[in-house]
């Protein structure tokens, strides 16, 4: 059960939208998140949790946040992670992950939590490896470093506005659910950031898919998806941007979400392709004859910018413009509720 605290905070957040004074000369939405994922892409290829590329791309962050205002710091999490040889053997590596946390306070102590991960798929066998699913080469522009992006010219927008409830922004490593990178930024919370968070946010591999995908968790309640999601969805329709959510009843499952099966409101944001499956599912279907997958799925020689953007033309510039457009009124109107609902 959701706790009346968190649901009496988002009972109001419908009603309360508010708009942004937008500055001379500002630049577009999304250029700012298409410049920071380009610049990661090609900066940072092969963030592995644990590698040298993530530690870089960690400290690069930490700086983007502090630049904007924001109180940031790094967290390290040891863990290990399964190595499969080609005749069977598995064995174990220790590694060192590291994720960089920025806040910025609002009036209360509730708060809007922001994830994206920053590593990139860490081959867990020989076979990744010989079939170029992750490594050293894969820049990640779609997986994830377009949610990392968006989640920091969101962060430079929500920088310059006041807020009632705080947001935290989090570029999460260890992302793969052998790793438990996720797990343990859960354990750590204390039983009152427990409490004050309001809404997860996870963005994720933004570029791809044909239509951006908002869904609630599993353990969401209904009024908060139709605070969180069914705005999201109302905000893209109003601005004529391609947006849906993914049926109801699927043949295929989604992703185990820690942050869901640990009870937050949770609120996702994806693109991928899924089309009607055999049973009155979905499935995900092929974009292209360049996307078998309707995904880039982690393979180096499609995951990087030389490949969207000769096959994908535009799209990264109309992705990150339309993630922004949805996002940054969406966040900003959970952050700020109407002065007369505000809880007193």
């Amino acid at each position: 059960m959701f706790s009346a605290l968190r649901l009496t905070a988002l009972a109001t957040l419908l009603s309360c939208g508010i708009s942004l004074p937008a500055a001379a000369h500002s630049p577009a939405p999304g250029q700012f998140a298409e410049q920071q994922l380009r610049h990661i892409a090609v900066l940072f290829p092969g963030r592995m949790a644990g590698s040298p590329a993530e530690l870089l791309t960690a400290d690069y962050l930490q700086q983007q946040f502090v630049a904007m205002g924001y109180k940031s710091n790094r967290r390290d999490f040891k863990t290990r992670a399964p190595w499969r040889s080609s005749d069977g053997q598995m064995q174990w590596r220790n590694l060192t992950a590291t994720s960089v946390i920025a806040a910025r306070a609002g009036e209360v102590p509730q708060e809007i939590l922001v994830i994206a991960h920053l590593d990139t798929w860490r081959p867990l066998s020989e076979a990744d490896a010989e079939n170029n699913l992750g490594g050293l080469r894969l820049q990640g522009a779609d997986d994830n470093a377009s949610g990392l992006g968006v989640m920091l010219e969101l962060a430079q927008q929500l920088s310059n506005i006041p807020l009632h409830y705080g947001v935290r922004f989090v570029a999460l490593s260890a992302s793969q659910h052998e790793l438990h990178g996720s797990e343990d930024y859960i354990a750590r919370m204390k039983p009152a950031e427990r409490k004050n968070t309001l809404l997860v946010i996870d963005l994720n591999s933004l570029i791809v898919g044909d239509k951006l995908y908002f869904n609630s968790g599993q353990h969401t309640a209904s009024a908060v998806i139709k605070q969180t999601r069914d705005r999201a969805l109302n905000i893209a329709w109003h601005a004529g941007i391609n947006a849906a959510t993914r049926p109801q009843h699927s043949a295929v499952e989604p992703e185990l979400n820690a942050f869901d099966q640990a009870a937050f409101p949770l609120l996702t944001v994806e693109a991928t392709n899924w089309a009607l499956g055999k049973k009155d599912g979905s499935q995900q279907r092929a974009i292209s004859p360049h996307f078998p997958q309707g995904t880039s799925h982690h393979q180096t020689d499609l995951d990087n910018l030389d490949y969207l953007d000769r096959w994908l033309p535009g799209r990264i510039t109309a992705r990150t413009r339309d993630s922004v457009r949805i996002l940054l009124p969406l966040i900003s109107e959970l952050a700020n509720p109407a002065p007369s609902k505000k809880e007193t």
